[in-house]
This record gives C-alpha cells, structure tokens and sequence, in this order.
C-alpha cells in the first residue's frame, strides 16, 4: 500500500484583521460575533472576500447582515445580486435582510423595506437575464422551461429519431444520455473526459452521443425551449462575450453566492466573468461541506477561489459553532482534520456538554433497525420529540430494514425523498397545457396533452404537431385540424379552451383555475385516485395565484417546484409527530436534537462505489463530517458487524462481514463512547432463535417490497 500524501492545509494567509471595537458598535451588528462582524463590514471595492463558514457558525445570519450592512451605508438594493441554491433560501435571505434594515430605518414603520430583486437561484436569475438578452443572443422571449423529466422525454424523441433505440448493441436509456449531457455542460469538460470519469460503460457510443446531443439542441431550438443546463449555459456564453460581460457586470454593484462549495464549474465562470477583478464579489460557504459532486460540483471552486485574483481574495473564518456540543465538535473536526486539502478551521462552541458521541457496534442490519427503533422511543420518553429526532444514512436503500422495524413498532416517520410535485402525472397535465398555450411550438407539452384527449392517438397527435409547426400561426393550423370523429367533442371542448388560455381571455389566475375546471372530467376518466389528485390541483391554483403572470409562474415552478405530493408515501397524515429519515445529502443544512448514522462501515461509508479516486474518498470524508455536525445534543454512529447479501452472482445468499469506516481511525475512536448491543451479558440462546426468524422475514419482505 501507498503512504498517504502529506496533508495539506489551505491556510487564511489574507484573514482578516478581527475588530477590537474603538468605535462604537451598530446596534444592528450587535448580536454578531467578531469575525462575523469583519465579514459583515468588509469594504468589497478593496476585493472579493471569501468567507469561509463552518457548520452551525451562523453563516446565514452573516451573509444577511451583510447584505443590509450595504444597504445601510448607501448601497442601492436593486443592484445587489443574491444567488442561493433554492428559490426559499433566496426568500428568506430577503426576509431577514428586511428584518435587520427595519432595526435602523428612519423611515415611518409602515414604509416596506427596500426590496431586493436580484436575490435568487442561478437558474432563476438565469432565465430572468435570458429573457431581457434574448432577442441579443438569438432566442425568442416566449421560450419555455423543460423539466428534467421533459427533457429526457425530448432526449428520447431524438433518439428514436436517430434509430439508436433500434441498435443490436444497447445504446444508454434516455436519462443516462440526459445525465451524460448535463455533465458535460456543467462541468465544462469535454465528452471524451465526461465519458471515461464518470460513465466508462458509454464510452463506445462517444461519436454517437455528439451526434444525438446535436440533434438534441436542434430540437430545443426548433420548439422554443429551454432545459435547466441551458439557463447556466447560455448566460455562461453570455458572458463569455466582452462587451455582454461588462454590461452585465455594470448592472449589480454587489454580488454575494451562498453554498459556494456546492457550485459547479460553469457557475463558477459566470462569477469571474461578472466580476473580473473581484470588486464588489462575496463567496460564503464551507470547503468541508462539498458533498454534490454527483451534480458536477467542484470542491476545486471554493479551495482555489482566493488565487483567481490578484491580489488574492480576502479570507475570513468563522469557527464559533451554535448548534452542537463541543464532545460532537471535538470528533467532527477529528474526521475532517484528515483531509488531504481544506481550509484550516477548528469548530468550537460554549455547549460544552459532558456526553461523548456514540460508536455503537451490532450484529446486523436487523440489529441495527432494532437498536435504533429503542433508541428513537427511549429519546423520545426523555422528553425528545420524534420530528427533533433523525436517521441518517449514505444511500436511500439502507434504510429498508429500518422502515420495517418503524412500521411493526407503530412509529412515524417522513423518508426525505419520493415524488417531486412537478414528478406526479395529473400535475404535469395541467402544466402540459398551460405549457403548450404559452409556447404553441412545444412538441412536448402538445403531444402529452393531445394524446390525453380520448380518441387521440400517437399518430393524429404527430400530424397535429407536424401541421403546427409547418404553419406560420400554429394556433390557426390548431383550430382547421381534422380529429377522428371519436373524438371530435373533446377536441372542440379543448381548442376552445386552448384559444381562450392563448388569447389571455382569462386572464392569470384565471388561466389555471379555467385549466382545472376542463380537466377534472379527464381526471376522473384516467385515475383510480382522482380524489386524492384533487388535492394536489387545489394547491397547485394556490400556488399559481401568488404569481403576477402565467411565463413567471412557469418558470418559477419548474426551477424550484413544491416538494411533496399526494403520490408521495411516507407521509404520515394522521400523526403530528413523526421520526426524520433521510439521506445525508438531504440532510445538509438542517439540524436535530438527536442524529443516528446508519452503516458506518467501509463500502457504506465510504461507498464502495466512491473509492476509485482520492478525490471520491475525500469527498465521502465530507460526507460523515456533514452527518455528524447536523446533531445538537446526541450524536451515534452505528456499525454493523455484518450484512445478509442476497443472490449475490457466483455466490448466492451469504453473510459479508464489515470493517469499520475508515474514517474513524484509531485517534478518532477515543472521542467516542465506544459501545455493544445488545450487551455482551446478553446471551445468544436468548436472542438467536428471534434474530434468525427476523432475519428470514426481512429477506422475504425486501425481495418482494417493491414488486
């Protein structure tokens, strides 16, 4: 085996200088700590400031009161751009940054605070841009947004077009092309690289895939329509124009990004192209905290962000922790203090706590499920709440045992995950229309929805389209198109509405409440649970009815759509409490009282797939680390000693026995409380006969579960 490479450390080498108060502080700015406040109060014309954020240090809090701070002292709030990564964390930014101006307004109390409309998602502030640019880069004001799911539906399209779903050898499905092309784009390397590092299995199909993604491209533009990537990817080139880069640079005084670390490379090149020099430009985030590299992610943006300029960017840490109690701090910075490269930090907090975190080790996964289940209802008797209360696990299947155990113990839980809103059938039929009256050329929507009509079918809804898109006004090709005569009244029902959702007749909220009207009829005709989808209907006209236009809403909806929906299972509707279960890159960013990470193990943690490269190793490092620093009071990691493979190839069902992760070595394993369950004095005659006849059920469950 290889010596490890020597550890390398990303000092604060321009740190800022911390205040020692000669003047007096704000009142506003007196709740922050010290390097809070000099990150708060940085001059940014003297350069960009990298504020590096550990978790639980108030990094949300900083940044919203820097964000007023400039507000305060004169900057103009319509030119401050605000990029977080969900369309609610840009929301309450806002919120909070009115809150903190509020404090030191003069202005009589019923006087809004300045309003901050720049403070977004990048994709949102992307299609925002594209559409005042678009007639100047070559696309139509009126284009549309696809969904990932819409996309590779398109992706598909193409395909079939191109016959390599007809070839002898197999071609990879459409949302293997859609993730293969999307990385391609958002890591900014080329197909060749993309294809060898992440999809090796494709890399046979290299000329074919330029071939289908050309076509691809062609589509989108031919339809009008737009996909995720494309709203990074044309302000990206964009930008890359020097006069476009400099008119937009002009038009935001300030520029301050949220999750940094969490920023892909094209991203990253829309930063450095709108603020070359670095001047006005604030990046916040946690190199430790880079866990997404499955998005195209690059922890490379956030470590290498100072030396983009020069001079180098000004770097302040914040260490102080709020969350968690020093014991949790002391074994998280234990973990990540073996990082090949990060930023130095040292968590530290006034909780200080006398309990350890945990190292429980059992038997199997059945014990594990068992442990965790009395842990949860102990916790919870102590006066723990079960939603302050959460499971944390490296991939969404390792949980099955666990769900079983919850269920036959009559304990609540939410699994983060399951169906999107956008994802559920009836609410992409409404949008589909909605969709198609605002882009008449959207072969998509139009063919989802024209085949939705009883009597329509495949080939009537391509001739439709095909007339559509040869016409000069589609909507009059729409309105002279011949139907089978099945379905003659449900088409004339529909282009009437069509027209009207086209002509603006009802105006917006109208056009959605019209649209739901038409469609409960097809509802009930096309789903067993149509009352159940009601639901989601009415929260979709709610939703709708907080926009000010049909394009915003479209666009808005498809960017950062609802969570959960009616579909969704999990959900406990009768229960007001209910344990927490998720994956721990869902978990980034909250916190609970009391956090149990499942299968701390070599080939779980770190994943046996994510060892190929130091990097993958590194990042699964991160991975814990995040895991471990969402806990407050109680933290255990489990470790189960083995697990039951099922019709594994070559040889079958077997027990496979597991080493502890490796990321607990053995200077680590002493800020823990080391622990056995079921306790050694517990003995085997008493629990094996219970544990074998589990372990069987379980097998027979989980083989059938999903059937």
């Amino acid at each position: 085996m290889t010596s490890a490479p020597a550890l390398i450390e990303l000092p604060a080498m321009t740190a800022l200088p911390i205040h020692t108060h000669t003047k007096a502080t704000p009142d506003y700015l007196a709740s922050l700590n010290d390097e809070q406040r000099a990150a708060v109060e940085y001059d940014g014309q003297r350069g960009p400031l990298l504020v590096i954020a550990g978790a639980g240090s108030g990094k949300t809090k900083t940044l919203a009161h820097r964000v007023a701070h400039l507000a305060v002292q004169g900057a103009d709030p319509q030119r401050i751009l605000m990029l977080t990564f969900s369309r609610r964390a840009a929301a309450e930014m806002s919120r909070r940054v009115g809150l903190i101006i509020n404090q030191v307004s003069s202005a009589p109390a019923a006087q809004r605070p300045p309003q901050f409309p720049w403070a977004g998602t990048f994709h949102g502030i992307g299609a925002r841009l594209l559409r005042d640019y678009a007639e100047r880069i070559g696309l139509h004001p009126a284009f549309t947004i696809h969904d990932r799911s819409d996309s590779e539906d398109l992706m598909a399209i193409v395909r079939h077009e191109l016959e390599f779903s007809t070839t002898q050898q197999r071609f990879p499905t459409k949302s293997t092309c859609m993730a293969i092309y999307s990385r391609a784009v958002n890591s900014e390397q080329p197909l060749a690289e993309v294809l060898a590092q992440t999809f090796p299995w494709c890399a046979a199909w290299e000329a074919d895939l330029k071939q289908l993604f050309a076509n691809y491209v062609l589509a989108k533009q031919a339809q009008n329509v737009l996909d995720y990537d494309d709203l990074l990817l044309y302000w990206s080139q964009m930008a890359a124009e020097p006069a476009f880069a400099a008119e937009l640079g002009a038009r935001f005084d300030h520029v301050l990004v949220d999750e940094y670390q969490d920023t892909n490379r094209l991203q990253a090149s829309i930063l450095l192209a709108l603020k070359r020099d670095g001047r006005g430009l604030t990046v916040v985030g946690d190199d430790a905290q880079s866990i997404y590299s499955f998005r195209a992610a690059t922890v490379r943006n956030i470590l290498d962000f100072p030396h983009h300029f020069s001079p180098p960017a000004q770097v302040t840490t914040l260490e102080r922790n709020y969350r968690s109690t020093q014991p949790i701090l002391d074994a998280s910075n234990a973990v990540i203090g073996l990082a090949k490269e990060r930023f130095t930090k040292n968590l530290w907090t006034d909780r200080t706590g006398s309990a350890k975190p945990r190292l429980v080790t059992v038997r199997d996964e059945a014990d594990q499920a068992r442990y965790v289940a009395d842990q949860v209802l102990e916790c919870r008797e102590t006066g723990v709440p079960l939603k302050s209360q959460a499971v944390l696990f490296r991939t969404s299947s390792h949980s099955g045992a666990l769900e079983l155990e919850l269920t036959r113990r009559n304990i609540p839980f939410v699994k983060f995950g399951g169906l999107k809103f956008l994802e559920a059938a009836h609410i992409k039929d409404v949008l589909s229309v909605l969709r198609w009256a605002e882009n008449p050329r959207s072969r998509l929507a139009g063919f989802r929805v024209s085949t939705m009509l009883p009597g329509i079918g495949p080939v009537t809804a391509t001739r439709l389209l095909d007339a559509m898109d040869a016409a000069h006004d589609p909507v009059v090709a729409m309105i002279g198109f011949t139907v089978p005569s099945a379905a003659a009244g449900d088409w004339a029902t529909f282009v009437k509405h069509y027209v009207s959702l086209n002509r603006g007749e009802s105006g917006w909220p109208g056009d959605v409440d019209s649209t739901v009207r038409w469609y409960e009829s097809h509802l009930t005709r096309r789903y067993d649970d149509a009352v159940a989808r009601k639901g989601d209907l009415v929260q979709l006209q709610r939703i709708a009815a907080t926009y000010g236009t049909r394009e915003r809403f479209l666009t808005e909806v498809t960017l950062d759509p609802p969570e959960a929906t009616s579909d969704e299972s999990g959900i406990p509707h009768r229960d007001e409490d209910y344990l927490i279960l998720s994956t721990i890159h869902s978990a980034k960013g909250q916190e609970w009282q009391s956090v149990s990470v499942l299968n701390v193990v070599d080939g779980c943690i770190p994943s046996d797939l994510a060892t190929g490269t130091c990097a993958e190793i590194e990042e699964e490092r991160r991975l814990l680390y995040v895991a471990m620093t969402r806990a407050k009071d109680q933290l255990q990691l489990i470790v189960p000693q083995r697990f039951y493979v099922h019709q594994q190839s070559g040889f079958g069902d077997r027990h496979v026995y597991a080493s502890p992760s490796r990321f607990i070595s053995n200077k680590t394993m002493q800020l823990f409380e080391s622990t056995e369950w079921p306790r050694p004095e517990t003995t085997r005659e008493a629990t094996a006969g219970s544990r074998s006849t589990t372990r069987v059920d379980l097998a027979a469950k989980l083989k059938t579960m999903w059937k």
